[in-house]
């Protein structure tokens, strides 16, 4: 079989910070799956979802005129994780998410994202620019109360009440409460102190070990969008600690980080362990890493090689492909989600309307491997035509 085509694949999603339940999950994957194969002229089949405490497991059988790929998809699931930090109540998140806001400053996180990309410096102020400008309004307020009425006692009343009517209504449409929760986990996870996380990584990593040596595949890939790339360095560091050789013998391994939040963490100080699993990550000779960015993305660090960016030894680790999301959408579809940033940052992990470069759903399930559509100029657009058949010389081409 030729070494760029693929007819099994297994892949590990670690999505990012959104705790939405497994069934949510798999409805959106299946729809989205639609646009897939309306654009690339393909079917496919899903099973129903198996839910389990650790992943969301289902299989995908997509074929077109020449190929047919069968896939086992694991979505790893934190989102038990993220719910833990939703329930915290108002009085208590807006300190925490204020004091993780002065810790990534003070370990230098903010001068590395207005060094490496000014918009991911935007992204970060957002939330505390808001909280600031709540606080300014609740003061005067509280001041023209307390002037009117005489009484300072309930001008403070009434800036206190101003600001949390302004906390509690615009966490509604401003995502504040969503954004000072992934502060406060960022800082924690840095930290260590997720424990039933920690737990389900050294579960999975040793479960991809596994299917390193037994599994019946052609590729396994790894996919992290947002801060699931951050995750997803997490478990290939632990699986590269109990098998130092993952990916030398058996299916190929591939790690894609899109729409990544890697030096969201790793521009923080404290990020030590991280920083050490991308140096052997990138070092490991049995892994091929690629990177996806777009600048419309204000979530993700444009232009940015993440080891370059920390100063670590990169081996030529990873493959940056720079894309756009105004191709991969209909000019209407662009026009209608273009302002909604996080919808946006979320194009990463959608079905395309037009054929691109990079393509979620090309990469987990279509016939060629992720390293060959990673450094193809088209991604498989260079290879699939336009009845959805695959051109075998571009293939070969692509794995030499």
């Amino acid at each position: 079989m030729d070494d760029a085509m693929i007819t099994k694949r297994l892949v590990y999603h670690i999505g990012g910070y959104d705790p939405a339940t497994p069934e949510r999950v798999h409805r959106r994957f299946v729809r989205e799956l639609r646009h897939f194969e309306m654009t690339w002229s393909v079917k496919s089949a899903v099973s129903e979802p198996e839910i389990e405490a650790d992943q969301i497991a289902w299989n995908i059988d997509t074929a077109g005129p020449n190929w047919r790929v069968h896939t086992g998809y694991r979505f790893v699931r934190w989102d038990d994780v993220m719910e833990s930090f939703q329930r915290r109540p108002t009085w208590q998140r807006i300190p925490l998410g204020l004091l993780s806001f002065v810790e990534f400053i003070f370990a230098g996180a903010l001068w590395g994202y207005l060094r490496t990309n000014w918009r991911y410096a935007l992204f970060f102020l957002y939330p505390f620019l808001l909280v600031a400008i709540f606080a300014a309004v609740s003061g005067m307020a509280g001041l023209w109360v307390a002037r009117a009425i005489g009484s300072a006692l309930l001008g403070a009343a009434a800036a206190f009440a101003t600001f949390v009517l302004l906390i509690e209504v615009a966490a509604r449409w401003t995502y504040l409460a969503h954004l000072f929760d992934l502060w406060i986990f960022s800082r924690d996870y840095i930290h260590g102190r997720i424990p039933a996380l920690e737990r389900r990584l050294d579960r999975i990593a040793r479960e991809l070990v596994d299917s390193a040596s037994s599994a019946d595949v052609d590729e396994i890939l790894v996919l992290g969008h947002s801060f699931g790339a951050v995750l997803c360095v997490d478990l290939l560091g632990r699986a590269l600690k109990l098998a130092p050789t993952l990916g030398e013998r058996g299916p190929r391994i591939a790690f894609l980080s899109v729409g990544s939040s890697i030096l969201k963490i790793g521009l923080h100080r404290g990020a030590v362990r991280l920083r050490a699993d991308l140096t052997h990550i990138a070092a490991a000779p049995g892994l091929f890493w690629g990177e996806y960015q777009a600048l419309t993305d204000v979530m993700n660090f444009y232009k940015s090689d993440p080891m370059r960016a920390l100063r670590l030894p990169a081996f030529g680790r990873p493959h940056v492909r720079v894309v756009r999301i105004r191709q991969m959408l209909s000019s209407a579809a662009y026009r209608r989600l273009r302002r909604n940033f996080y919808r946006v940052h979320n194009q990463f992990i959608s079905g395309n309307d037009r054929r691109t470069a990079y393509d979620y759903f090309m990469l987990v399930c279509g016939p060629l491997s992720a390293e060959s559509q990673v450094r193809l100029p088209d991604g498989a657009g260079s290879a699939i035509s336009e009845i959805g058949a695959l051109s075998q010389t571009t293939a070969y081409d692509a794995a030499a």
